[in-house]
């Protein structure tokens, strides 16, 4: 593995160690405004991991804001008893940034914890059409865990389903701005190194939602370093 993909991953690793300590710090849990999550999240970011920034603007979101695409904005709710919440962060670490996202059950919804389960078999068959397909175009990957969702009765939630991740900041394309998404139609070949011959690395975004029951679900992290099975 190169020397970027080694701290990508080690950044990675981070933002798991810190969704953990959210979990079991008991951060999640029904009563608490969504705003006041995030909050608390940032609280512990800063205090036990010393994150002083981060590259995207943090998001907590429950209930039917769940269904809600990065850029949109929803009234602040506050979590039930037996909601779905997801959380997305991304915190810089040693200027390298990290892009990492998952969903949470309160209570015992059997639908809730099918989205769950379904998010991550999404990005898994997505990272295993990435690692097998060396002409995959970011077109293709959006369109092929488009179609996932579909075969397991969801609908897709966002417009991008990915971006470029990397050294902070990131590389991007004034001209094109979005030639380094994940979207359908978008012939960007994955594996195109940068104007410096280096691999380019992407991050992988499933948004699962249910429009009936109005439930979503969040899953991401890095589509280009190998990790363990």
């Amino acid at each position: 593995m190169d020397a970027v993909s080694l701290q990508l991953l080690e950044a990675q690793n981070k933002a798991a160690a810190l969704f953990t300590a959210v979990v079991e710090d008991g951060l999640i849990q029904a009563g608490k405004l969504e705003s006041e999550l995030s909050e608390d999240i940032h609280r512990l970011a800063r205090e036990r991991f010393g994150v002083q920034r981060h590259w995207h603007k943090r998001i907590a979101r429950c209930g039917a804001n769940t269904l809600l695409g990065y850029n949109d904005e929803g009234r602040d709710r506050r979590i039930k008893p037996d909601d779905i919440v997801f959380i997305d962060l991304g915190p810089v670490f040693d200027a390298w940034e990290a892009d990492f996202g998952r969903t949470y059950v309160l209570g015992s919804d059997p639908a809730k914890h099918r989205l769950v389960a379904d998010l991550a078999v999404a990005f898994r068959q997505g990272k295993d059409l990435f690692e097998t397909n060396p002409r995959l175009t970011a077109g293709e990957l959006y369109d092929f865990v488009a179609g996932v969702a579909t075969q397991r009765g969801w609908r897709f939630g966002a417009r991008t389903a990915g971006h470029l991740i990397g050294s902070f900041p990131h590389e991007t394309e004034t001209q094109e701005p979005r030639r380094f998404s994940i979207r359908h139609g978008n012939p960007q070949w994955l594996r195109e190194p940068d104007e410096s011959g280096n691999a380019r690395h992407w991050i992988l975004e499933i948004h699962f939602v249910d429009s009936w029951r109005r439930i979503g679900g969040f899953f991401e992290e890095l589509l280009t370093v190998p990790t363990p099975r």
